[in-house]
């Protein structure tokens, strides 16, 4: 039970320089980026602030991707229009 307690108050506790410095440092790398932001988001042993700000960037990086299909197609669209002409 109190390994529980202390879990809960280590997982509390801000996340330091050091830590956002290396977290930052490790979002950058591409693939390993993906990788981690889902264990950042979803894994059991991260801090609350890590936790949520991995899931905010997972959830931006969802609505860039969308945002770029959506300009890719409409692109397509016009480009394939022109051509047809």
């Amino acid at each position: 039970m109190e390994q529980n307690q202390v879990t809960s108050n280590q997982l509390s506790k801000e996340v330091s320089f050091g830590e956002w410095f290396v977290t930052i440092l490790l979002a950058a790398i591409p693939l390993v980026n993906i990788v981690l932001l889902f264990v950042w988001a979803f894994g059991s042993n991260t801090k609350k602030s890590k936790s949520n700000w991995a899931k905010a960037s997972l959830v931006w990086a969802v609505i860039g991707i969308a945002l770029y299909l959506i300009i890719f197609v409409a692109l397509l669209g016009v480009g394939a229009h022109f051509f047809n002409t």
